[in-house]
């Protein structure tokens, strides 16, 4: 693999002098509070060998923001996990755990 990658842009070449290429822009969502947030806590066991693993979902705001939280959830349950796709993924059965922390934060959180 070469190290020096060339981005794709769409563009190859444009005969107007005056062109300038324009990019898009990521909007950043902006967090929103804990009291409007509403968080589901489910278990899944789908696609995982037939392992256990609690679904954190609904969050919605920035990335950092939701690595944060998963990462507080990790340490409140001891357990590993990640942040993929806009939901918490926690190894192993921790529902009632996680709704009961989450609401002594002030998220609306429900066990699905």
């Amino acid at each position: 693999m070469s190290k020096n990658k060339k981005i794709s842009l769409g563009v190859v070449y444009s005969t107007n002098p005056d062109f300038e290429y324009e990019f898009e822009e990521k909007e950043v969502a902006e967090t929103l509070p804990p009291n409007q947030q509403n968080l589901k806590a489910l278990l899944d066991k789908k696609a995982r060998a037939g392992k256990q693993v609690t679904l954190v979902t609904g969050f919605v705001g920035n990335d950092d923001d939701l690595n944060t939280l998963g990462k507080k959830l990790k340490n409140l349950c001891g357990c590993g996990g990640s942040v993929k796709d806009g939901e918490i993924i926690l190894q192993g059965d921790f529902r009632e755990k996680v709704v009961t922390w989450l609401t002594q934060q002030g998220y609306k959180a429900k066990k699905v």
